[in-house]
């Protein structure tokens, strides 16, 4: 069972990064994990519909043969960052426009790390 506490921590960390307003992590099949959705969101529909929109991505690009990492959705005010964190979760973050998005991966791919431990 997931130390949800623990991944907690490692979410508030993240939500410390320049630009990132929420971070929420989410199951591959599109549970709720850990993290913050944002105020006024239906939480369950939130974070099933990104990963739905992340498998539907995965699936589009099958025939490239390559690895999707990242997915960006442009909003008026903010972008929406889904991420892949292997086969067990991914990152659904709310970020400024104008985020660092080199360094942003960066930082997830060392919370990566730390999170594997807690799933």
């Amino acid at each position: 069972m997931a130390d949800v506490a623990s991944i907690e921590d490692v979410l508030t960390g993240l939500q410390e990064y320049p630009g990132v307003n929420e971070a929420v992590l989410v199951s591959r099949s599109g549970m709720h994990i850990a993290g913050n959705v944002p105020e006024g969101a239906h939480a369950e529909t939130y974070v099933a519909m990104f990963a739905i929109l992340l498998g539907a991505a995965e699936t589009a690009i099958s025939e490239l043969k390559e690895r999707l990492d990242t997915v960006v959705i442009n909003l008026e005010r903010s972008r929406v960052m889904i991420v892949n964190n292997g086969p067990k979760a991914l990152f659904v973050l709310r970020v400024a426009p104008d985020t660092d998005f080199n360094g942003l991966g960066n930082k997830l791919g060392e919370i990566s790390k730390e999170l594997e431990e807690y799933l």
